[in-house]
């Protein structure tokens, strides 16, 4: 059996020292990612290969931004700020303009994965 050190709780002898105790991780100050961030991926959560996609992002029926997909199955919206404060709808089409999905993306999100 290997010794076991005792923890530096007690300096001289009769003195007490404080040691600072942490109750684990640290929870971030914000959110992790600051721009809406969306990836499209198959049922076993593996990403497509997007090239030549692109998705449109509405705020009712007010167009927000269009964006590229790359190559990974991500799209970035520069313009939405996290933590998203407004439910978003999201369509997602080819260059020949055929949509492949439309989803809404709910309010209070940075990141939202489109499934199929």
């Amino acid at each position: 059996m290997a010794n076991r050190v005792k923890p530096p709780f007690y300096g001289a002898k009769g003195k007490k020292k404080v040691i600072k105790r942490t109750t684990g991780a640290t929870q971030p100050l914000g959110p992790y990612l600051n721009r809406l961030t969306v990836l499209w991926v198959d049922a076993n959560g593996v990403p497509f290969n997007t090239t030549g996609f692109n998705a449109a992002l509405y705020q009712g029926t007010t167009l927000v931004q269009t964006a590229f997909f790359d190559r990974f199955g991500v799209v970035f919206f520069s313009r939405v700020e996290t933590l998203t404060s407004v439910p978003y709808a999201i369509q997602i089409y080819d260059n020949s303009g055929t949509v492949f999905r439309t989803k809404t993306i709910p309010a209070g999100v940075e990141a939202f994965a489109v499934i199929g």
